[in-house]
């Protein structure tokens, strides 16, 4: 549904819906950013429109905010600009990208990233570190790393935290908030995700015998 227009149908049998407002502002920023010709503009009202990556990225979306949003800024603005890219359709074929973060600029990122695990990150901020726009430095950093940004921040989290649980001078609770995860069970969650322990299993397989 494009901004500013009306529309509805009527449905024969009950139904759930969830409602994703993404700002126009955003639609161009991500067209503009990737070099596509598709903009805001372009889009028309579509009903019963049926799309399986959609689906995916609003059910990642509602299973975060059921939690609470645990994964934080970084992963719903994650989730935001792949709905903008899929709507507008630049992520075919026909969207070139040839270039790349530089040495440098990956550098600057991953340095920033290891300093500021503790804390709440957003594209935004680590962007700005890049001297890169957010849609370019989520593709560039993923043909850089081989992971999106999101899961290469969850997985050094997940590391540091263990590195924490196996000193044993630290609840789990303790190394959940030094280690940027919203909570104990966040922090259990992603572990188990991740390296298929819990930190339960982690401190019993490294008590002392």
């Amino acid at each position: 549904m494009p901004a500013g227009e009306e529309g509805g149908f009527e449905a024969e049998t009950p139904f759930d819906t969830m409602e994703i407002v993404l700002q126009p502002a955003l639609m161009e920023r991500v067209a503009a950013e990737l070099g596509g010709r598709a903009r805001a503009s372009r889009l028309d009202i579509r009903h019963l429109l049926r799309d399986q990556r959609i689906e995916h990225l609003a059910r990642a979306l509602q299973s975060d905010l059921a939690a609470d949003a645990p994964s934080g800024p970084l992963f719903a603005e994650g989730i935001g600009a792949a709905l903008a890219v899929r709507l507008l359709g630049l992520d075919g074929p026909d969207v070139v990208r040839v270039n790349r973060l530089s040495d440098a600029q990956l550098k600057r990122v991953l340095e920033h990233i290891e300093s500021a695990l503790h804390e709440p990150l957003s594209i935004d901020r680590l962007s700005r570190v890049a001297g890169a726009s957010s849609s370019h430095l989520r593709i560039w950093f993923k043909a850089a790393m081989g992971v999106t940004l999101h899961r290469y921040v969850l997985r050094r989290r997940v590391e540091r935290a263990c590195v924490l649980l196996r000193r044993r001078d630290l609840s789990t609770s303790e190394v959940a908030a030094l280690t940027g995860f919203a909570h104990q069970s966040h922090l259990a969650h992603w572990m188990r995700r991740e390296t298929g322990q819990t930190p339960r299993d982690l401190r019993r397989a490294h008590s002392p015998k």
